[in-house]
């Protein structure tokens, strides 16, 4: 694992964006629930106003790892809820703790909010450890029920579907 210190956690910049795009476009070259345009959703989102919150992880000046979050909705209304996603880290540094580190701040500053939770389309193996449980009943329309996951913050989780922010379906 590498060392808190040696990473270097921060909102993105306008400077960061290609290297941004350039290791979602990497990270997600592999995944079997990658749908291959991580890397434009960050872009259609920050351009269209809904990237709430954009993280880079960055080890001695350079981006190795980013974080996006986006509003959702809820069937049922109910605010307060984010979509984690694209979450990616250089390949060559995964599984050295960089995506948990990205995901801790993403809960501090949901928290801070006052959000009700996060939802996301990633491996249960993994974000089961960061505390998110699978969802299936709560599935957007056109995700895969067996990589729908929920972390709840506050509060019950309300009862229906939730649905991403559309740009993740354009």
């Amino acid at each position: 694992m590498i060392q808190p210190m040696d990473i270097r956690i921060r909102p993105e910049e306008p400077i960061d964006q290609r290297a941004i795009y350039n290791v979602t476009k990497q990270a997600f070259a592999t995944m079997p629930f990658a749908a291959g345009d991580e890397q434009r959703l960050i872009n259609v989102l920050r351009d269209e106003g809904a990237l709430s919150l954009s993280l880079v992880a960055e080890q001695r000046g350079k981006v190795v790892g980013h974080l996006a979050l986006s509003p959702v909705t809820h069937e049922s209304g109910e605010a307060g809820w984010y979509g984690l996603g694209p979450i990616s880290v250089d390949p060559a540094l995964q599984k050295k703790g960089i995506g948990g580190q990205l995901i801790a701040e993403a809960k501090a500053w949901m928290t801070a909010r006052k959000a009700r939770g996060c939802i996301l389309v990633g491996d249960p193996n993994y974000y089961t450890r960061h505390g998110f449980l699978p969802a299936p009943a709560q599935t957007p329309e056109k995700e895969p029920p067996e990589y729908f996951m929920v972390l709840q913050l506050a509060g019950t989780a309300p009862v229906g579907r939730f649905s991403f922010h559309p740009a993740f379906h354009d």
